[in-house]
Parts: C-alpha cells; sequence; structure tokens
C-alpha cells in the first residue's frame, strides 16, 4: 500500500498531464478536421478540373464501385462524371492509391467520356524520394499516360516516352515508385472500367 501511495504521489502531475495533453489533441483534431477536409476536397478539385478542362462540374455517381485492392481488400471507390456547359458527359474520374517506395502514393485519375482513353493523372498525396520517386509529380512522366488507353498498361525501363501507347517508361533510378503509379492505375481503372461497363454506364469499346 505504501508502494501505491508513493507512486500516486511522485506521478500525480505527470498522469494530470498527459489527460490534459491527450484532452488538447483531440479537441485541436475536432476543430481542425474539417479544415483540413475542405482544403483536401478543394485540391481535388483543382487536380481533377487540371485533367478535365472542359468540365462544368462533377457529379459522384448514385452508388460506389466496388474493387479489389493489391491486397485483396474489398475498397468502395467513388466515381465522379465530369459535364460539360451544354449537360454532355465530357469524362469520368476517381481517386487511387497503393503502396509506393516510402508510403501510400494516392492518385487523381481521369478518363474519357466513352472511358477509353486515359486523360492522366495528378498526384493528391505522396512522399517519394525527393529527386528520384517524387519525379512521378513531373510532367514529362505524367504526359506518357495522357491519351494511353484506359486498360492493362505496363511498365519498361526503355523506350520512347514521347510515343502514347500501353507502355509507360520508367522514372531513372525510380523503378519501384513508377511501377507503383502503373499498378495503381491498372488495379483502378480496369476493375472500375469492368464494373461500370456491367452496369451499363459505358460501352465496353468493342
Amino acid at each position: 500500500m505504501d508502494k501505491i501511495r508513493y507512486f500516486i504521489s511522485q506521478s500525480w502531475l505527470l498522469i494530470v498531464a498527459s489527460f490534459c495533453f491527450g484532452l488538447l489533441l483531440a479537441v485541436t483534431d475536432a476543430a481542425l478536421s474539417p479544415r483540413i477536409e475542405q482544403n483536401r476536397i478543394d485540391k481535388l478539385n483543382r487536380l481533377v478540373k487540371t485533367l478535365i478542362p472542359e468540365a462544368e462540374h462533377f457529379k459522384p455517381l448514385d452508388e460506389q464501385i466496388e474493387i479489389r485492392t493489391f491486397r485483396g481488400e474489398k475498397e468502395q471507390v467513388t466515381v465522379y462524371k465530369a459535364v460539360g456547359t451544354s449537360g454532355e458527359r465530357v469524362g469520368w474520374s476517381f481517386n487511387a492509391a497503393g503502396t509506393g517506395f516510402q508510403d501510400t502514393i494516392e492518385l487523381v485519375v481521369a478518363v474519357d467520356s466513352d472511358f477509353q482513353k486515359l486523360k492522366g493523372f495528378r498526384c493528391l498525396s505522396s512522399n517519394e524520394t525527393p529527386g528520384f520517386g517524387d519525379q512521378i509529380k513531373s510532367a514529362d512522366f505524367r504526359a506518357q499516360f495522357e491519351g494511353a488507353p484506359a486498360s492493362e498498361l505496363s511498365l519498361v525501363t526503355t523506350g520512347d516516352r514521347e510515343k502514347v501507347d500501353s507502355e509507360i517508361v520508367a522514372i531513372t533510378g525510380a523503378t519501384i515508385s513508377s511501377e507503383a503509379v502503373v499498378d495503381i492505375i491498372n488495379t483502378y481503372v480496369t476493375q472500375v472500367k469492368e464494373k461500370m461497363h456491367k452496369k451499363g454506364l459505358v460501352s465496353d469499346g468493342k
């Protein structure tokens, strides 16, 4: 009993401080979370607008599309229809994520109105190695995806970067990051396209 009393007498300040610190963190998180989420939404909208500049607004589908991630886990994907000034469909967009060299890479992916060609991607979140892996954000690397088929892409170490086809030339010194982007896009694009075709939202392109 004496040991317990001694422990309490010596540690009460630490216990109280820990409780107050935890409470402060919880209050701060609750206060900032809406602002952080709104900033994220604003960034997402800006990125999608650069991919589909002719879009007037973006409308989410009534139902999410279920896919399986690299690990075989089910994930619900919100797909947005890009709508032009006259109400016509001008494309589709959705978020896609996977594991990179350093951490999770989260992309915004856009495709054309018939889901036949990629309009490209932008990085919503990435912590890849500066000077190497972070070159997935570079215009040269991203340009290879613009106009590429919305189907299975393959990564190659050598080739013509300016040729738009299903072969994506890896970034020198950042093969893992390059492969991660290709794998992420393949995983999401192929499954989302298949599910949307089954729902009658797009044709199969045949």
